[in-house]
């Protein structure tokens, strides 16, 4: 039994290596990015600690070159996920009542795990797997699940000395226990830290897990898994399976020990969720907590007065980086008038010298989008504005699926700010810009807060300080992340933890410590030293 009150290692941020010629970190990612093409893995299950292996096998092809095997993974049914949730409900007594500290260790050490032996192997996972430049597989699957381990760590220990005042003769004390049940947690392809996090941080405040990643995310997902088996989280607390969405819902969403669930992914699957735990309400031990961050439609909003090289940078990173699948991404702009001509023009420099290619290639900035259903998507939406004569296509606007998705860069002009592509999420390389009269901005902030559902991110480019002001509180709701002469992406775990409102999720703030406190279900505890022995109070005492 520990009696200590704990101090933890400070949160720092991880450093992003920068894989420059001839660097270490360079050499490292190219030999991991080899093997892992020369190979065909084979990716089993794990529940309750052990490797499961099914007769049924899905192939896993990197985006960029879909005519390429590089893993086999093993698909599960219902069975699977009943073996799942038995395995889950098996150890969570004993992984609750294990010392905080403890669990902290383990996380710890899987963060030092990832910053060292894994760190390639993580990388090389996430460019292949979800077509992810160096970059941007760095800070994602390598830096942000290392902030997401060590931050969490420090705000679970944060959580547990909150402590309520105690009056003359009584000691009041709280503690956070884990919910009631097991919590499920569908993680998304576009990042592997989001993947890794939304199991363990649940996990961490002593829950244990269900976990479903999507498909084409397996490759790196499996690997997490054997990064948080290798740090030591024990059989059951993480349980990790490959089994279709409506299959696992029938399942989970009819179990009466169904203790939550931690989502990220499209907003509508995420209502259809709500929807169905809502239905079944009456089924369940406890009200599931239901955490979950969705979609975007996230916004550029450029004043007059702004820099123009820093709204130009900020346009085409924002936007186009990882192909624009981030829930954060720019998809639609609004430019003043007088700013216009020299953005489009910087517009459609950068864009015409980004290199589109292959993740293997590291001098590759661009790569190709997730799979066969998202391109066929994109490339409608490229085709509809094509045809209509109130689009103009600034830059881009084609697309390639002979080798790999790839859907080229586009920017779109629309005379329309509520044209389809202005409101609808696309998630992907397609940025749509709306240019104002100079003399209406207030008119389109008006239209910037009205546009779509989402309220996720968005980022104001001015140089004038009571044009920041204004907007700020006329986009109070519209987005959960807000930025200032910056890109609308990029929230950095204990700087700008994640979330948004409206449609775009519950705004919990992933990598933070609201996020925690919904994986805990506190109570309190009262002890009175010398306890009354009458039922009488003083006011009943007869008058003189």
């Amino acid at each position: 039994m520990s009696n200590g009150i704990y101090q933890v290692p400070v949160a720092i941020n991880e450093p992003v290596l920068n894989y420059a010629p001839g660097s270490p970190e360079r050499a490292s990612i190219k030999a991991a990015l080899k093997k892992m093409r020369s190979e065909v893995r084979d990716i089993p299950m794990y529940i309750d600690g052990k490797e499961v292996r099914s007769d049924k096998q899905g192939q896993i092809r990197p985006p960029h070159d879909h005519q390429a095997v590089v893993a086999n993974y093993h698909q599960g049914n219902k069975t699977h996920i009943e073996s799942a949730i038995k395995a889950a409900l098996a150890a969570r007594e004993k992984w609750a009542s294990l010392d905080w500290e403890h669990r902290a260790s383990i996380f710890l050490k899987a963060a030092e795990l990832l910053a060292g032996p894994y760190r390639a192997l993580i990388n090389a996972a996430t460019m292949v797997g979800q077509s992810k430049s160096i970059y941007q597989a760095e800070i994602d699957a390598a830096c942000e699940m290392i902030d997401f381990l060590r931050f969490n760590v420090q705000y679970m220990r944060e959580i547990y000395t909150q402590q309520p005042i105690s009056s003359k003769g009584v000691y009041n004390r709280l503690e956070q226990r884990p919910l009631e049940g097991f919590v499920f947690a569908l993680t998304p392809f576009n990042f592997t830290a989001i993947s890794g996090n939304l199991p363990s941080s649940a996990a961490m405040m002593g829950n244990t897990i269900v976990w479903k990643p999507a498909n084409t995310q397996i490759l790196a997902a499996s690997i997490m898994m054997q990064v948080f088996n290798e740090a030591g989280v024990p059989p059951g607390v993480i349980n990790l399976v490959y089994v279709s969405g409506p299959e696992a819902g029938e399942v989970i969403f009819n179990h009466p020990e169904f203790a939550g669930i931690h989502f990220t992914g499209s907003t509508s699957v995420f209502q259809g969720i709500w929807k169905t735990i809502g239905n079944n309400i009456h089924k369940y031990k406890s009200y599931p907590r239901i955490v979950g961050e969705t979609g975007g439609k996230d916004f550029i909003l450029g004043h007059p007065s702004a820099d123009v090289d820093a709204l130009i940078t900020g346009l085409t990173r924002g936007a186009f980086e990882y192909q624009g699948q981030k829930c954060s991404a720019a998809s639609r702009a609004y430019i003043p008038k007088s700013l216009w001509p020299a953005v489009k023009e910087g517009l459609i420099r950068d864009i015409n010298s980004f290199k589109i290619g292959p993740t293997e290639d590291l001098g590759n900035f661009f790569n190709a989008v997730i799979d066969e259903k998202a391109f066929d998507k994109l490339a409608g939406y490229i085709d509809d504005a094509k045809k209509n004569p109130d689009v103009n296509v600034v830059v881009g606007g084609t697309y390639d699926k002979s080798k790999g998705w790839f859907i080229h860069p586009t920017v779109l002009e629309v005379k329309d700010p509520y044209y389809v592509t202005m409101c609808e999420e696309l998630f992907g390389p397609v940025l749509t810009i709306y240019v104002y009269d100079d003399n209406k901005f207030d008119e389109v902030l008006d239209t910037v807060d009205k546009t779509g559902t989402y309220a996720l991110t968005g980022a104001i480019f001015s140089q004038d300080r009571y044009a920041v002001d204004k907007a700020m509180k006329k986009l109070v709701n519209a987005a959960g992340n807000f930025y200032i002469n910056d890109k609308c992406t990029g929230a950095v775990v204990g700087q700008q933890p994640l979330g948004g409102g409206r449609a775009s999720g519950t705004n919990d703030k992933a990598g933070s410590a609201y996020n925690l406190l919904r994986w805990v279900t506190p109570r309190t505890i009262k002890e009175t030293f010398d306890p009354a022995k009458d039922y009488r109070y003083p006011f009943l005492n007869p008058e003189n």
